[in-house]
């Protein structure tokens, strides 16, 4: 048998100084780094740092509407589940709507997917919070209709939704949408739900 590192500390700290060491962090504000470092700790890559873009006030924005207990709206159970509660701010709560018993039946009146579906039952609650898409690029797009019809703004998106139907779109669409939302995504097929609540865990706390 091997000898290999069992200290969870020494881990983490040793993975943080790989990242920060391999990948192109440059010219990123202290919050927007921590926030790409954890994102790349999530899936492995150091190139990741190349496909991420945010909007100039995203990370002030997202971490201060934390601090001021705004919900996290999360188009997967998995991203939810991702979060790490004893990181958050204010006991965020963090709201995933997609087992709600009125969405596979709200979907199929849309025609739409039961995850776009799912977003309609945050139209009440989109001011102020910030919303995570790390799963269905129909969600993401939904959400932008939702902005366009005069629901709140949030006060940021965190988009990086994964795949190779319409993921790369709907990213490209959400950081050039006329509205202006504050905005993370990773461009590109590559995201996913680790990543995107890698960025939630990153912005609730400075702590690694």
């Amino acid at each position: 048998m091997s000898t290999y590192v069992r200290d969870g500390p020494e881990i983490y700290r040793r993975s943080f100084a790989t990242i920060r060491a391999e990948a192109d962090l440059d010219g990123l504000d202290p919050v927007l780094e921590r926030t790409v470092v954890r994102m790349i700790h999530a899936c492995g890559m150091v190139d990741l740092a190349g496909d991420v873009a945010a909007s100039p006030g995203f990370a002030a924005g997202a971490e201060a509407a934390l601090r001021d207990g705004a919900p996290i709206l999360c188009d997967t159970a998995m991203v939810a589940a991702g979060i790490t509660r004893s990181r958050l701010p204010a006991a965020n709560e963090v709201v995933c709507t997609l087992a709600d018993a009125r969405v596979r039946a709200l979907g199929a009146k849309l025609g739409t997917t039961r995850s776009a579906a799912a977003v309609e039952l945050w139209r009440e609650r989109l001011e102020g919070a910030l919303v995570v898409v790390g799963n269905a690029p129909t969600a993401l797009y939904r959400l932008l209709e939702l902005v366009e019809e005069g629901a709140g703004r949030p006060a940021g998106v965190v988009g990086v939704p994964v795949g190779f139907v319409g993921a790369a779109e709907s990213k490209v669409a959400l950081a050039e949408h006329a509205s202006a939302l504050e905005h993370l995504v990773v461009h590109g097929r590559r995201g996913g739900s680790a990543i995107a609540a890698a960025a939630v865990n990153a912005l609730a706390s400075a702590a690694e």
